[in-house]
């Protein structure tokens, strides 16, 4: 085989194009959401400035993108850099919760004062970090877990099981059950026996409703302090219209925005539910305000974009012929659609609200750049896969959309 041919020509489109549009338009409806609130705020400021300063995150995700692409696969398995990816956040969580650095928003300490850039999440990047450490173990022990997961898997489960009880304190219980989910992601991906899978499943599923029921009977009298919004959330699930002044003030406004968009919208800048309705337009109920200016059918159409973006990238995971690229890309997957489910199953009643983004178009630096992450490690392992295929002797186990042009690499 002649000399290698440049990664560039194996980058996968079907992964940077829908990216790139999910992210663009993110940064166009941050401007329509936000802009209102900040003309009118006290000192009023520049409607742009919640656009520009998502502008700029998205300049350093393409930025991390990048980098990402350019590394070299064996650099994503080595032990030191991910330990020490576990260690910073660990950091970071301790100094959210339990320093002055912390920020409050929503009474949850979440946030850590980063600048002019505003407050970044460092509960947004475990998610990345939980696919990571997960998939770098599981695919290390491949030849025990079957036999003996609890040998493979307890050890690094505890520690997880240790991160997400931080971001539970905080308290962020929306956060912590997206990567609990995640967790639970990687632990099916990760060659259990079927009969063990079967059996988790169904424990997660009764699991969940049972605490859904036990958590919407418990009275408000009985919550601590730190984690009345909860109560304040589920019993808004039951019937917002109860309340529709405080409890299910959310909930009945977001109704609304999407009545109100119908099929075809009311038109871009057009929404009244963020002039002060909808308190957090900009950022969990950004999908609402899209239905509202965009309408129906504009918001099933970036939902399939979404979909065939997150389908891509499973599929990606199911055919890669390493452990490792397998369930990074079935994880990051994965975690995109956990997040979709939650935030699109919150702001339409589906489920309890948990404060969850919309990927990519919600405003929020923190989750733009977990998110792009994720879209680097998979366009590096797709590049990776795809050269050793055309330039080696290794088969894929499938082909889906060919993104390479034969000649070129053969040229």
């Amino acid at each position: 085989m002649g000399k290698k041919a440049k990664k560039i020509i194996y980058l996968d489109y079907g992964i940077l194009i829908p990216y790139l549009i999910l992210a663009v338009l993110g940064i166009i409806m941050a401007y329509s959401a936000s802009s209102y609130r900040l003309m009118n705020s006290i000192p009023p400021r520049a409607p742009w400035s919640d656009a520009l300063k998502e502008s700029v995150f998205l300049v350093i995700s393409f930025v991390l993108i990048i980098v990402l692409y350019k590394m070299k696969t064996e650099l994503f398995q080595n032990k030191r850099l991910i330990m020490t990816g576990i260690g910073i956040i660990s950091i970071m969580l301790f100094l959210t919760r339990f320093t002055p650095l912390g920020a409050e928003v929503n009474g949850a300490r979440g946030w850590l004062k980063f600048g002019p850039l505003g407050n970044i999440q460092p509960a947004e990047f475990l998610k990345i970090m939980i696919v990571w450490y997960l998939a770098y173990i599981f695919a290390r022990r491949q030849d025990i877990i079957k036999d003996n997961f609890k040998k493979a898997a307890l050890g690094p489960l505890f520690l997880v099981g240790f991160l997400i009880c931080l971001v539970l304190i905080q308290p962020d219980t929306g956060g912590a059950v997206i990567l609990f989910l995640i967790a639970a992601v990687l632990i099916l991906a990760s060659g259990l026996r079927f009969l063990y899978s079967v059996l988790f499943i169904g424990g997660l599923g009764v699991f969940g409703y049972i605490g859904v029921w036990v958590v919407s009977k418990i009275p408000q009298s009985m919550y601590p302090s730190s984690f009345t919004h909860v109560y304040g959330r589920f019993a808004s699930y039951k019937d917002p219209f109860l309340d529709p002044y405080d409890l299910g003030h959310q909930m009945v406004n977001s109704y609304y925005a999407i009545y109100r968009g119908g099929w075809f919208g009311k038109g871009l800048g057009n929404s009244v539910q963020k002039k002060g309705f909808l308190p957090e337009a900009h950022s969990d109920f950004m999908f609402s305000i899209i239905l509202e200016e965009l309408g129906l059918i504009v918001g099933i159409g970036l939902l399939l974009l979404l979909l065939f973006l997150i389908l891509r990238i499973i599929w990606i995971g199911i055919q890669a012929t390493t452990a490792f690229n397998s369930l990074m890309c079935i994880g990051i997957g994965g975690m995109m659609l956990i997040q979709t489910f939650v935030n699109v199953g919150g702001i339409t009643g589906l489920i309890p609200l948990t404060g969850v983004t919309f990927p990519f178009l919600s405003q929020g630096g923190s989750s733009l750049l977990t998110l792009s992450i994720g879209i680097g490690f998979v366009l590096n392992i797709r590049a990776n896969e795809l050269r050793r295929h055309y330039e080696g002797d290794l088969q894929p186990k499938a082909e889906i959309i060919p993104m390479v042009d034969r000649q070129q690499v053969e040229n």
